[in-house]
This record gives C-alpha cells, structure tokens and sequence, in this order.
C-alpha cells in the first residue's frame, strides 16, 4: 500500500543519513538539516546541497541562519526549543521559516516567528525512553481543525503504521528515526 501526500519532510542528523540517490520524485521532499554533528565538513555540505538543488528538494538548515546563508539553503528550520523572536526579520527576506512544536505554547510562538509550516510531535508513541506521550490520529485532526497553521505531524511514524497517515487530516508528514533505519523500504512507499 502506498501513502500519497503533498510534501514529506526528512528530517537528517548528518547528510550520511539520507542517500539522495533513492529519491525518485522531484518537489515533494523536503531535507530538514539537524547539524547535531559540528565535525561535518563544509564542502561535503556544499556538494550534498547542489544534489538537493539538482533533485528539485528542498534544503532547511536548523537553527543556524549562518551556515543556512553559506549553504544557500530555501529556509529555516527552527527547532521547539527556540523561541527567539528575532527571526521574524527572516520573513521578510526569501528564506522560508518552517518550525517544530510539542504544545499550544510553542505552536503560538511558532506562529509569531512567521513559520509557515509547524513539525508538530509526537503523533504516535515512541520507544524513546525520555518521551513520554503522544496525540494519536484523533486529536492530531482536531488540533488541526481548530488551527489555521500548517500542521506536519512527527513522530513514532514508521513503517508499520504508514497506512494509519491516510486518516491523518494533513498534506505532508515529517520523519526522523524511520529514514536512517530503512530508507529504500520508505522511499519505496511514499508517492
């Protein structure tokens, strides 16, 4: 069974997670950066930025505006935990501003900093032994029901439970975990 939606977010830790090559459709990824890994080298950056370009997907940087100019990444990706409000000048200029949420707290503020698309976590449950809860489907759609916001759900999607996002009321979804473990299975199923 295959999941049809409009925009998958790929969210990457290192560009060693994620081989660019497996992606057979143009305009609909969209690669979220992490730079959790401060060793990564710059030109390796540079070169797998000029792969996304020539594959038609989109590039974000998280929480680095610098390295996001360097890169000339299409946008930003501001993580939960950053509630700067400074980065409302980035509206203006042509970086796009995606955002990450786990609460009506921060999706407020998300939508003050000019995000046009909020990662909200966690749709189902993780193994994390750190996270704790989850929305589930139910109230994922009734959240998204009574926000105007763009809402891409994140979080405990895999390849078990992919057939559950056709009742998720979204265009795209967001994933992490399932990427780096068994990327040509997903990749696979996605249209």
């Amino acid at each position: 069974m295959f999941v049809l939606q409009n925009k998958y977010f790929l969210l990457i830790e290192s560009i060693k997670d994620l081989d660019i090559k497996n992606i057979k459709l143009i305009n609909k990824y969209t690669v979220i950066y992490r730079n959790t890994n401060k060793n990564e080298n710059l030109n390796e950056l540079i070169k797998f930025r000029r792969l996304c370009r020539t594959k038609k997907i989109a590039f974000f940087v998280s929480n680095n505006e610098r390295l996001a100019s360097i890169l000339k990444a299409d946008g930003l990706y501001i993580s939960a935990h950053n509630s700067n409000l400074r980065l409302t000048k980035l509206k203006i200029s042509n970086f796009q501003i995606i955002g990450s949420a786990h609460n009506l707290k921060e999706l407020n503020i998300k939508k003050l900093q000019g995000c046009s698309s909020i990662v909200y976590s966690r749709l189902f449950k993780v193994h994390y032994g750190q996270k704790k809860g989850f929305l589930g489907v139910i109230k994922f759609n009734l959240l998204k029901l009574s926000r105007k916001e763009d809402l891409v759900p994140l979080g405990g999607i895999k390849l078990s439970n992919l057939n559950k996002l056709k009742t998720v009321n979204s265009k795209s979804f967001a994933m992490l975990s399932e990427v780096k473990k068994k990327p040509a299975k997903i990749f696979s199923r996605l249209f």
